[in-house]
This record gives C-alpha cells, structure tokens and sequence, in this order.
C-alpha cells in the first residue's frame, strides 16, 4: 500500500500528507522518483525534505524542525482554495462506489458510534486536484452507500462534482486498500484496475460491499523493489505503522 501511495505523487507536486501510511508513502517518493515534490500539513507546515524520524502525529517536533515553513491550519487550506494543491491523501471509516468518505457515523455491534470527523479532510475532497484514499478491503468498509456523506468524493456520479460548483479539476484519482487499487470511470463510480499479488479476483469482490466492476485490463500492482522496501523499513524501523 505505501509503495502503490508512493507512485500516486508526481515530481514537483505540492502533497496534502495525511497521517499514518501516507507519511511514508511521501518520504518514499522523494526519495525515489519524485524528488522534488513538497510536502503539506493541516497544522500548516510545510516540507521540501521528509521528518529526520518516524512521525506519530503531524506535530511531532521532528516535523517541525528544519521545516520550510511552519504556519497556521489557515495557510495550509488557503493553498487548497487557490487549487495549487495536486493530491491529498485521505483514509476512512467508510469509502462507497463514488468514493464518498465517512469519517462521522458507523455501526459496531449495532450500535451507531461517533467518529473522529472531518478535520480537514471535506476541504482536501473537495478542492484538491487528485484525492487518493487509503484503507483496509473489507465489505463493512467498502460500501454501496456511506452512512454520512463526511468528505465528498463523486456524489451520486457524473457531473455531480460540477452540479456543486467543485472546481473542475478535482476529485477522486483512486482508493489503494489492503487488496488492490481501485480507480474511477467517466460515469464516476469505482472498478479494480490493480489486484496486489496474493489475493484472487474472486476474493476483491467478496470483500466489497457493491458489483465491484473489474478492468478489462487489469493489472497486477508492482511489488515494492528491494530499495523500496529498504526505505520503508528505515523509515518504519519498528513496523509501528507498516505492521499487518
């Protein structure tokens, strides 16, 4: 997942990072192929080189210092209102076959139970160029609805984005999950367009709560390499957030 959450940054992007994997995935990418992509917090920190260590939260002092800039949450979200944000990363309760997010109300054991909220996650769907998605491939998660409608992705499909009046040049680019990486079509739903090696086809559409529609080209997602496995263990020495 963090080498599949790499390969979605672009050299010279500015990259929303959001918490756990993500983190990784950007110190990955500048080190590999993406070098010059800049890194941006919701605490309004901003970094053209990763944290020295392994990060537990956005505020851990390692973020803090020698970073470019250290600012304010508003600083951070007027560079999503001026659209000069190209991806964030985002992870959910629940994600449905739009890429709708929910990180407000979910269901335990039959009872509704309150989740963290938004924080900034709404802003970073609705105004990012690319929104990438992360999180566990279980049928509870992957949704054909989500309960609550926290963070947007396609609606209800096609047009919906522009029928709200969200820039035009932004959405949902693909959900990574513990299985696979789903991408999106012209009417806006979700299909599998990468199955990671190990599980089957058969088990993906199992485990997703919708008619999980399949690339006529489905590929197989490149394992990391030996140099990126390398770093992600450098950086993740304990397995703290890479742990199964």
């Amino acid at each position: 997942m963090v080498a599949a959450a790499a390969r979605e940054i672009r050299d010279g992007e500015l990259v929303f990072v959001g918490l756990r994997l993500p983190m990784i995935a950007f110190a990955l990418a500048k080190r590999t192929h993406a070098p010059r992509a800049t890194g941006l917090f919701e605490n309004g920190v901003v970094r053209e080189e990763p944290a020295s260590t392994l990060l537990y939260t956005m505020s851990d002092l390692p973020n803090l210092r020698n970073a470019t800039s250290c600012g304010d949450m508003i600083s951070a979200m007027s560079l999503l209102q001026q659209g000069r944000v190209n991806v964030g990363f985002l992870g959910a309760a629940e994600v449905d076959r739009f890429g709708n997010l929910n990180t407000t109300w979910s269901r335990r054991n039959g009872q509704a139970v309150r989740l963290p909220g938004s924080g900034g996650a709404c802003d970073i769907a609705c105004l990012s160029q690319r929104t990438v998605v992360m999180l566990a491939h279980d049928a509870q998660r992957l949704v054909p609805s989500v309960a609550h409608i926290t963070s947007p992705g396609n609606g209800t499909g096609k047009g919906w984005r522009s029928a709200q009046g969200l820039p035009a040049k932004s959405g949902p680019s693909a959900i990574i999950t513990t299985m696979g990486v789903l991408r999106f079509g012209e009417d806006g739903e979700a299909y599998l367009a990468s199955i990671h090696p190990g599980p089957r086809v058969e088990e993906v559409l199992s485990h997703t709560g919708w008619a999980l529609r399949v690339a006529d080209d489905l590929k197989t997602t490149p394992e990391p390499s030996e140099s990126e496995l390398a770093i992600i263990r450098e950086i993740d020495p304990n397995r703290f957030w890479t742990k199964s």
